[in-house]
């Protein structure tokens, strides 16, 4: 796989081998099952640290697999959706226990395991495994999983008393798309369309680390305009993400006026793409190989610099209110270690104190010909996750204007193909976080692509920062994680 290393480990040189990773200062990204003609494998990504190339261990045979969870705890969710979408037994884990499967449910035969045209779900849903308390005035809320509002999915369950929260739950996994599996069998082309829809807010995102994955696979070059227009797309998709995130955090906070502001500058935006693309979602643009078509972007520059003058006059303003900032500072820590060890990533990980930015530290399109600055904050709460945030916007007005300004004729799509079968590894720093995509290819169709969302790792962390907080905070603190259940409802 394309810049990756790559080990070949049995089932029990696994463990050992993760120990001396961890202990050298190595991370694990994610871990996923795929089905060859011999037989399943499993492969885990570790990152190595900027600059230098991913470490690929693949196991195989898997028997006996040894859970990582208990010394790489970001591991476990990737651990228990190998057993339940891939049907891998993991021995030892910590949380021995279906992560997307709810209770009272199972498939008759886990649906990326070979042959399965069709799940079918046998069973009814019961109410989630709760952990018991038996303190005195324990109360509990279950909300949703439709809630009001235009808000996605899930189901939380809080036990408090008074006002702190002891113990809470998040329940996603009510939306089974079946989005991995929907890639096999598909054209590498074909799947872009299905990558664009993984979750809306990330057309772009997801769109350019699968086509960076399967150009890795097919051995393509992409031409210097279209690596170009990529970072101006992606840019813009980060733009109009911050903007609906600092909306929807001075809604929590009850400044209704600033919340209004955010979401019109958010549409100013989306105006903005759809005059350049045709699509407010920047959708339909990318494909393998570059761009399905050149884009103008001759008045790009006036645009965004009336949205940039007023959108950073916004973020001025907000950052000078006191009960805003009141209600952010203190509110949802996130220490280094837990960040760290959960798996939190981008604006999530950078408030934590973790320096690690994907355009940085492993650049592609066009980022390494751009200057970047990465923000990072220490404290871990809400109020550092809002001035990461407000930081990165600002970096995306520059990094349009460096990327619009080296625009030079030439194509934006090559069409050489190299060979019809490979693997290939793609990523990108999205609004959020870190997005993988691995792709599997043989004979010219996908046979395997697995995805590595960023809301897939902020979920697993953010509970860390509710046990303990204060039921009034709870809003304000999900709103400062900035998380989609898309991302991780696959």
């Amino acid at each position: 796989m394309n810049d990756c290393e790559e080990r070949l480990l049995s089932a029990h040189t696994l463990l050992d081998t993760a120990q001396a990773l961890l202990g050298e200062g190595h991370r694990f990204e994610m871990a996923y099952a795929h089905f060859t003609e011999s037989g399943p494998e499993i492969l885990y990504l570790v990152n190595r640290g900027p600059h230098r190339p991913f470490l690929l261990l693949r196991v195989f045979p898997c028997e006996a697999l040894p859970s990582l969870a208990p010394i790489a705890p970001l591991l476990g969710w990737y651990e228990r959706e190998m057993t339940d979408l891939s049907g891998i037994t993991v021995h030892g884990h910590p949380e021995p226990y279906p992560l997307l499967i709810h209770e009272g449910l199972r498939l008759l035969v886990p649906p990326l395991a070979p042959g399965c045209e069709d799940p079918q779900w046998i069973g009814e849903r019961t109410p989630p495994m709760m952990p018991e308390i038996t303190a005195d005035q324990v109360q509990d809320l279950v909300w949703g999983p439709i809630r009001g509002d235009v808000l996605e999915t899930g189901e939380f369950h809080f036990s408090y008393i008074g006002e702190m929260i002891i113990h809470y739950h998040a329940r996603l996994a009510y939306k089974h798309r079946g989005i991995e599996k929907r890639f096999q069998g598909l054209t590498p082309a074909g799947g872009v369309f299905l990558a664009e829809r993984v979750s809306g807010v990330g057309s772009v995102s997801h769109a350019l680390a699968y086509c960076q994955a399967v150009e890795a696979a097919l051995g393509m070059e992409v031409p210097v305009r279209a690596r170009l227009l990529r970072v101006l797309l992606a840019e813009i998709e980060r733009l109009y993400n911050h903007f609906h995130y600092f909306a929807l955090l001075a809604k929590t906070t009850t400044l209704k006026v600033a919340s209004a502001e955010g979401l019109l500058l958010e549409e100013r935006v989306k105006q903005i793409s759809a005059r350049l693309t045709g699509s407010r979602f920047l959708r339909n643009l990318l494909t393998i190989g570059g761009l399905r078509r050149d884009i103008d972007a001759t008045d790009l520059g006036r645009a965004m610099a009336d949205v940039g003058r007023d959108g950073l006059d916004y973020l001025d303003r907000l950052g000078r209110t006191a009960s805003y900032l009141d209600r952010l500072i203190d509110t949802g820590t996130l220490s280094r270690s837990v960040a760290s060890d959960q798996g939190a990533t981008g604006p999530i990980a950078r408030a934590s104190g973790l320096d690690r930015d994907a355009r940085r530290d492993h650049p592609y399109a066009a980022y390494q010909d751009l200057r970047l600055q990465v923000p990072v904050r220490e404290q871990g709460d809400a109020r550092a996750r809002a001035e990461v945030r407000a930081e990165s916007l600002r970096e995306a007005l520059a990094l349009i204007t460096q990327a619009r300004t080296r625009l030079v004729p030439g194509p934006v799509c090559t069409k050489t193909i190299a060979t019809r079968t490979g693997e290939g590894l793609g990523w990108v720093e999205t609004p959020r976080g870190s997005l993988y995509y691995a792709v599997h290819i043989a004979d010219g169709r996908l046979a395997r692509v697995k995805i590595k969302s960023p809301s897939f790792s902020n979920w697993r962390v953010f509970p860390f920062t509710v046990h303990g907080s204060n039921m009034m905070d709870y809003a304000i603190n999900e709103a400062s994680f900035g998380l989609t259940i898309a991302g991780a409802d696959r």
